[in-house]
């Protein structure tokens, strides 16, 4: 019997997210297996495509094809880049995220992994005389870039249809190996003996190549160690000449800590709270107990260690472990952390390195030379073999959550994982998302809760200033004087601050004072925002840039004024206030460059200034001990967005960020400025009352039926045009609802709260539903339905718990 391969093609559409059967040619039979990557025919001509291979078998031929079945091309790999688990992982995904498998397994690799494109024309038949001799210069292909650029593509394209050039598609793989050149003996040590006593007085660099390769013995060394020791390329390549020795391609991989010393550290001695969770999950663990574990810990609790100390357990029995974290941010010191304990079974996996440096990890925990790995959203799908433990640290984070396709959240893919390994998952936070804490009271996930501090220091005293009072008795700064008089105090102890504000860029708008004009996006329904460091204009939504106006584009009026305060603005009125202050400034404008978060981080750690001022990125999971005092600038910023989350998030944020105050032996001070200081989000978060915030806003989750007391579904349609948007998402809820009961809630269609984006308006309908067995199918038969209207502009996203509502 023929053998077969199933693949799943590199083309993301729902006609093709389903396996195509290929013969496997004979040279290729010991080849192929299952997890590779291969170049299949696909389609009318020669069009050639990157596929994956999910299922190899011995079978019979179909009888009743109508074509005749394709040969598999080549293959891409000497070994397959996914496992039996990830092949499974990616078919149950794309069903519960309605996605597409190909864009899974794309998901799962690194970015190397992930096949080019090119396009040419080839010669079949005779073409004219011009066209060949001064476009194709001779040669019987042409590349389809090169054709546009000379103008010539409408007539290609028309000699394709008259069937005098073919369409050819070139895969490309973008991976690269990094190797060191070295240099291997070939001899023995007796005949670089001989060789030295023939040598010549003058040969003296011959005679020092010979010496130390008669010192290496038989292991190669590297052509830079020769130069260092006096022996260039030169001498080298002469030794090579005579059969002393032989230069040879060494693959090596891409370090990236290894300018980064990491000392050493042991297990610390648990507290008595620290004891009671490490023991279940180590039962758990040795029970093989696929356990989900919500590991509730007040910041400074020594979760962390906990982490760690399983860890340790799980590779004493051989296995893996997997340990997310929400954003880069928090990946320098937790990083350090895990290789100060663990060393070289350490990898890395996030976006701040670059893709030699993620394939160069990925390979080494596929190889199975890392057993750990560390590492945000995406680093779930790690290629380890045989997990013992998955742990997702501040669980709450709604990073964790992928907003473009495949629409994956983490935690669902842990948990998954967790019941293929049967190994616990932990997931860890101060203030653990409602979803989370709900599903702990069920019974669902098992509760461990720490509530004292590791170095049994207290909880930073909170205080709530109120900005309106101090608008009221003439301050109209950003700082309140309770603030600005900490921050002063803290500079003269030589302590110090973390300043916490939810924005980025110098300031929200640019305003007209005589007419009211906005300056807002061309493309989006948003204003853009002023970035000082590069005197622009930006949209944070579609990337449209433009200069920072002078003149009203209403009025002529040169009235421009720069309202709301964003991270530069208020370095800059810092610097002002406290002139001694020496700032650091910690935002998506200063951490672009690879390394950055690493280095500010490090600046801060070595006192080089004694404020850090940033973002939601400092607000978590930092631990610096002389940080004494920590100020939100504004804690109303999450307050006023249209989402039934907000109240849960500003709680989070500043439990988070209070967090971050006294750490060490010092005490901490919390200063959270407000224009709304007694909404409960903010008055519990001063109170460090988790339990009752919970209490609290689960009792108006369940008024206003959301989540968790219900599932959430959000459709969205969108399109160039306003009016076809509006039509097809009332089409598109019609023809849903035959599937609901009369227990769903159908909120909408409305317009997305930013009705615009990118020159398409977009309309959401969101469902609110406990149990409706035949929705997710009706929502699959939808995607079905409306291919042909997807491929004319009409773009359909279903979203699945979505956290996203704006």
């Amino acid at each position: 019997m023929p053998l077969l391969a199933d693949v799943i093609v590199d083309v993301p559409t729902l006609q093709t997210n389903r396996p195509y059967t290929y013969l496997v040619p004979d040279e290729l039979s010991t080849v192929v297996s299952k997890g590779m990557r291969v170049i299949v025919p696909f389609g009318q001509g020669s069009r050639c495509i990157q596929g994956f291979v999910v299922d190899v078998r011995h079978d019979e031929l179909p009888l009743d094809l109508d074509i005749e079945m394709k040969n598999i091309s080549t293959v891409m790999d000497a070994n397959p880049v996914l496992t039996d688990e990830l092949i499974k992982l990616g078919q149950d995904l794309s069903h519960l995220t309605f996605s597409f498998q190909v864009k899974l397994y794309q998901t799962m690799l690194p970015a190397v992994l992930r096949a080019t494109y090119t396009k040419r024309f080839k010669i079949i038949d005779d073409i004219p005389e011009d066209l060949l001799w001064e476009v194709f210069k001779g040669k019987e292909d042409l590349e389809w870039e090169r054709a546009e650029e000379l103008g010539v593509l409408d007539q290609a394209i028309k000699l394709v249809k008259e069937q005098k050039l073919s369409i050819e598609y070139d895969v490309h793989d973008k991976k690269n190996m990094k190797t060191i050149r070295k240099v291997k003996p070939l001899l023995s040590f007796e005949a670089y003996a001989e060789i030295k006593e023939s040598l010549s007085l003058r040969a003296a660099k011959q005679k020092r190549l010979v010496e130390l390769l008669q010192q290496a013995g038989k292991e190669a060394a590297t052509v830079a160690s020769f130069k260092e020791k006096g022996v260039s390329t030169a001498v080298i390549n002469t030794g090579v000449e005579k059969g002393w020795c032989d230069i040879i391609e060494e693959e090596v991989y891409r370090d990236p800590f290894a300018s980064t010393t990491f000392t050493p550290t042991v297990a610390m001695t648990l507290t008595d709270d620290q004891k009671v969770a490490y023991k279940q999950i180590n039962e758990a663990m040795e029970a093989n107990r696929p356990d989900v574990f919500l590991l509730k810990g007040i910041t400074g609790s020594g979760k962390t260690e906990i982490y760690l100390q399983s860890i340790a357990e799980v590779l004493e029995k051989g296995q893996g472990a997997l340990m997310l974290v929400p954003e880069i941010a928090l990946t320098p010191q937790m990083v350090h952390r895990f290789k100060s304990r663990f060393g070289e079974e350490v990898a890395v996996l996030h976006s701040g390195l670059s893709d030699g440096e993620k394939y160069d990890e990925w390979r080494k925990i596929e190889n199975e030379e890392a057993k750990v790995v560390v590492g945000a959203r995406s680093s779930i799908f790690a290629p380890l073999k045989d997990i013992g433990l998955i742990i997702i640290d501040e669980e709450h984070e709604t990073t964790y959550k992928q907003e473009e396709f495949p629409k994956y959240h983490a935690r669902d893919v842990a948990i998954w994982r967790g019941d293929y390994h049967n190994c616990p998952v932990i997931l860890g936070s101060a203030t653990p998302s409602l979803e989370s804490r709900a599903r702990a009271t069920k019974g669902v996930y098992t509760l461990l809760e720490l509530n004292k501090r590791a170095n049994n220091q207290s909880l930073p005293e909170v205080s709530v200033v109120d900005m309106r009072e101090e608008a009221k008795q003439g301050n109209h700064s950003t700082f309140s004087a309770t603030l600005k008089e900490e921050l002063q105090k803290r500079i003269d102890l030589n302590e110090q601050s973390v300043l916490l504000l939810n924005r980025r860029g110098y300031s929200s708008f640019v305003l007209c004072r005589d007419c009211g004009f906005v300056l807002e996006c061309p493309n989006c329904d948003i204003s853009q925002t002023l970035h000082m460091d590069t005197k622009t204009m930006k949209c944070h939504y579609c990337g449209h840039e433009e200069g920072i106006p002078s003149i009203c584009s209403s009025c002529s009026s040169r009235s421009i004024r720069y309202f709301g305060t964003g991270t530069q603005k208020v370095e800059e009125e810092l610097k002002e206030l406290l002139p001694d202050a020496r700032i650091i400034r910690m935002d998506v404008d200063t951490t672009r460059r690879k390394g950055a978060h690493e280095k500010l981080f490090k600046a801060f750690e070595n006192k080089e200034a004694n404020i850090l001022l940033g973002t939601q990125m400092i607000a978590k999971g930092l631990d610096f001990p002389d940080v004494t005092l920590v100020g939100v600038i504004n804690a109303d910023t999450s307050l006023g967005l249209p989402d039934f989350r907000s109240a849960e998030k500003t709680f989070q944020l500043l439990t988070q960020v209070s967090g971050r105050s006294g750490r060490g032996e010092k005490e901490g001070k919390v200063i959270v400025q407000s224009y709304n200081p007694d909404h409960y989000a903010i008055q519990l978060a001063k109170q460090h009352d988790y339990d009752s915030f919970y209490k609290k806003e689960m009792h108006l989750r369940h008024i206003s039926e959301y989540s968790p007391y219900f599932y959430l579904i959000k459709l969205s349609v969108s399109h160039e045009n306003e009016m076809t948007a509006a039509k097809k998402i009332a089409q598109y809820l019609d023809f849903i609802k035959p599937a609901l009961s009369d227990q769903s809630i159908i909120l909408g269609p409305t317009p997305r709260s930013i009705a615009r984006t990118h020159n398409r308006y977009h309309f959401q309908v969101m469902i609110k539903y406990k149990k409706e067995e035949k929705l997710m199918a009706k929502l699959h038969d939808l995607l079905s339905a409306t291919q042909k209207e997807q491929s004319k502009g009409v773009m359909i996203s279903i979203d699945y718990q979505p956290l996203d509502f704006i």
